[in-house]
């Protein structure tokens, strides 16, 4: 079995912003040659399933600028430096929706893109949802309108493409499998 593993000669940090850094590292291949990594730093960051007592899913829909179209998502958002993640879904999902949950389920784990990038994302199943009338604020720079929709709403939406994000598109197939499950018991 080869060794793989790419040995960091040098790293530097070229941009630091609010969401992500770019950092190009010098690396050692196994091969024993020299090679450049462009890499994107992410803290971290949380996805909410947050199904309504009737079974529906609630959603956000949000304008994206790097698609230039407005798309619907689960709620999710950036975990903040030493905040533990569910922490942070329960934060977000009262900051986007205004609901808030007597509990969460860790559903999984993932790199989004781990060729360039190590955000980690975490997703939960929100249980016991309560509309909170004075919920917590958005983030200045975010507008979003929350909607709610079953799985069949859901799987249209990924049709028509508004819904065209990985973790949303998973959050689908894992509702459609539980409840395909359901119907077999």
């Amino acid at each position: 079995m080869k060794n793989l593993e790419e040995k960091t000669i040098r790293e530097e940090t070229i941009f630091k912003g609010r969401v992500v850094s770019l950092a190009v590292a010098d690396v050692r291949l196994p091969n024993g040659e020299t090679g450049k990594r462009e890499l994107v730093r992410h803290p971290g960051a949380v996805a909410i399933i947050p199904l309504t007592h009737d079974g529906k899913i609630v959603m956000v829909e949000q304008y994206r600028k790097p698609l230039e179209k407005t798309v619907v998502e689960i709620p999710a958002g950036k975990m903040e430096q030493g905040e533990q993640r569910e922490k942070t879904a329960l934060r977000e999902l009262e900051e986007e929706t205004g609901y808030k949950a007597s509990g969460l389920d860790l559903l999984t784990s993932f790199y989004t893109a781990p060729g360039f990038a190590d955000e980690i994302l975490h997703i939960f199943v929100a249980k016991g949802l309560r509309q909170q009338k004075n919920s917590l604020a958005l983030d200045e720079d975010e507008f979003i309108n929350v909607i709610e929709v079953t799985l069949e709403e859901a799987k249209q939406l990924i049709e028509e493409e508004s819904i065209c994000d990985a973790k949303t598109m998973y959050a689908i197939q894992y509702l459609e499998l539980q409840h395909l499950k359901e119907e077999s018991n």
